[in-house]
């Protein structure tokens, strides 16, 4: 019998944002030390690192958005910018003491599991290696940009810019723009820019639900109060966290009893507000979705509708032909000037194939992430395994979206995997891979469930949206309560897991990245 190596590490953690950070601090709360946090940028903070354009911020009360250990008192506003939510990231890598742990410039470019010793082989950068006894995916949901597939954007002879790859150094005052797509990043970034451009088209393939925005500062009374009784912030994330969890989950997934609300909300926003926002009725009427709220992600803002109002902010929303060196032709034949072009088109979803095909995963016996999610009908247990990769966890996998806001979710995953280890020690098991029949329980309840949901019986066939997958599953959002979800993470049967006892161990140096840490914060 092969003696099993002694890996680098005991968890790797692959990326070091809002997911990979709460991870690493459960992990380390548990006693679970032997942690390394695998992060390809230059810095900590994952989606709000990235992204930097203007007017970036949370969609979700701010109040909300943090972990329930880690309250911050002073949030400048009920919706906190994309800066204070990059601060926070830093104050809890930097409290928990986990920043020590991140190998920064540590691209994991591929994830093969070792039969033989029971540990995972990370590909780092191409060229180095990095071995693991557990491996846990922090990437979120938004893996990575859409590429641009409209022909002809490699001809633009003028500066392109990207939602997620901002660049401050392109100057936008007084030039004519042009900004392609209207979903969330859009919605904040047009009428930040609207006032400084010369022109403005804005490029519409469908319209986003906008709902006002309630955004007063925090006041210093307030902020003193939850400095000096942080059990009054408690209870104020909790309302603030259920308020979320009810309009982003609860209309949707509770469509048959919730139908009248979620038409009534569609009803106020269409004959009220966009109404009172919106001057030029053809405009408007081409801002308004035809489908149901919920369908697709809404946004919020008190300024976006209200933008399209301006008389060099022009809505564009005949189908775009191609781009051209100097702008953008559309089908009926007009090309517009462009300077300056802005591509908001979206991400690819977690389940999408194509990032697994750049950055391999391979598990047991031939199981290939990409080939899986291309050929197969999405599916996890309890959104944090795949049969077919042991000693593997996602802090978001298929069905995973738990309640309102990310720091749920992260908190929940994290207790399932601790769970999951701490068991896994207890018995001494080197391997422990979630059972078929059990993966195959918690999907088919998760799509019965969504079966009833506001996106199969709603009106959505117009929404053209990111939770419907290419086998026409609706694989993002966990259908239960968040309170549901975290007592299924206590309380979840560990024999829906296989544990396999070790092989004897033996100590071999690895090669490429290891414990010597390099590029480490």
């Amino acid at each position: 019998m092969e003696a099993t190596i002694v890996p680098d590490h005991e968890v790797a953690i692959i990326g070091a944002g809002i997911g990979g950070i709460g991870v690493a601090i459960a992990l380390r709360r548990a006693g679970i030390d032997d942690v390394v946090l695998l992060e390809r940028a230059s810095d900590i903070g994952g989606t709000w690192r990235d992204n930097v354009y203007p007017g970036i911020g949370v969609d979700v009360p701010a109040q909300a958005y943090q972990f329930s250990y880690e309250l911050k008192p002073d949030w400048s506003r009920v919706f906190a910018k994309g800066h204070e939510v990059k601060a926070y990231i830093d104050q809890c890598a930097d409290h928990h003491d986990v920043r020590r742990l991140v190998r920064l410039g540590h691209d994991v470019t591929e994830r093969r599991w070792d039969e033989d010793h029971r540990l995972w082989r990370l590909t780092i950068n191409r060229d180095d290696e990095l071995t693991a006894r557990y491996v846990v995916s922090a990437i979120g949901a938004f893996v990575e940009p859409k590429p641009t597939t409209i022909p002809g954007v490699d001809d633009f002879a003028g500066p392109i810019l990207r939602s997620a790859s901002w660049d401050d150094g392109v100057e936008l005052d007084g030039r004519r723009v042009a900004i392609v797509g209207t979903g969330a990043s859009a919605v904040q970034i047009i009428p930040e820019i609207a006032a400084r451009v010369a022109h403005l088209d804005v490029y519409q393939r469908t319209p986003i639900w906008v709902a006002p925005k309630p955004n007063p500062m925090t006041p210093p009374l307030v902020r003193g109060l939850f400095r000096r009784v942080p059990p009054a912030q408690q209870v104020v994330r909790a309302v603030s966290t259920r308020a979320t969890e009810a309009l982003l989950v609860n209309l949707v997934v509770e469509h048959r009893r919730t139908a009248p609300i979620t038409r009534a909300a569609g009803w106020l926003n269409r004959n009220v507000w966009y109404r009172t926002q919106v001057r030029d009725p053809d405009v408007r009427r081409r801002l308004t979705p035809d489908y149901d709220i919920g369908c697709k992600r809404p946004a919020v803002s008190n300024r976006y509708l209200r933008t399209f109002n301006r008389a060099n902010v022009e809505l564009v929303t005949d189908g775009i032909e191609r781009i051209t060196a100097d702008g953008v032709r559309t089908v009926d034949g007009a090309e517009r000037p462009v300077d300056v072009l802005i591509l908001a088109t979206g991400f690819r979803m977690a389940t999408d194939p194509e990032p697994h095909r750049v950055r391999p995963v391979r598990g047991r016996d031939g199981f290939d992430l990409a080939e899986f999610y291309a050929t197969h009908r999405a599916r996890s247990y309890e959104s944090v395994s795949l049969p077919g990769l042991p000693n593997h966890f996602m802090v978001f996998g298929p069905y995973g979206w738990t309640g309102g806001t990310w720091h749920v979710l992260v908190e929940t995953a994290s207790a399932h995997i601790v769970r999951v280890i701490e068991e896994a020690r207890r018995r001494g098991a080197g391997a422990v891979e979630v059972r078929e029949e059990a993966a195959d329980r918690w999907t088919a309840f998760a799509t019965e469930r969504l079966g009833r949901s506001l996106w199969n019986e709603g009106s959505c066939a117009t929404s053209n949206s990111y939770y419907r997958d290419r086998h026409g599953d609706t694989p993002f959002l966990r259908p239960t309560s968040s309170e549901q979800a975290r007592r299924a993470a206590r309380t979840f049967p560990l024999e829906d897991y296989r544990f396999d006892a070790p092989r004897p161990a033996v100590a071999v140096t690895t090669a490429g990245a290891s414990r010597r840490g390099s590029g480490g914060g």
